[in-house]
């Protein structure tokens, strides 16, 4: 059984949509770059790094994940969130 996952994409970037929780609970909140953006308990992923941290997360633990694309557009109200940071 694989989770589903909405991939965000504008004319310059993407994020992948993930729960805060969910990267707490696998180990890898910590190591999540400022180049990633949040929202409520939302983690925005930048697609160059921390979205491959995931991934890579997600395969050791032997979980699928199944990506599902957003609506593009110019530019993603994503980059008026709050940058990443560890600690609330």
């Amino acid at each position: 059984m694989s989770k589903k996952y909405v991939f965000h994409t504008d004319a310059g970037h993407g994020w992948l949509a993930v729960k805060r929780k969910e990267l707490d609970e696998l180990g890898i909140l910590d190591k999540v770059s400022p180049y990633s953006y949040q929202k409520g308990g939302t983690v925005y992923l930048e697609e160059d790094c921390d979205a491959s941290l995931f991934m890579d997360a997600k395969e050791a633990k032997g979980e699928k994940v199944e990506i599902r694309h957003g609506r593009e557009c110019d530019c993603s109200a994503i980059r008026s969130y709050q940058g990443f940071f560890l600690h609330p």
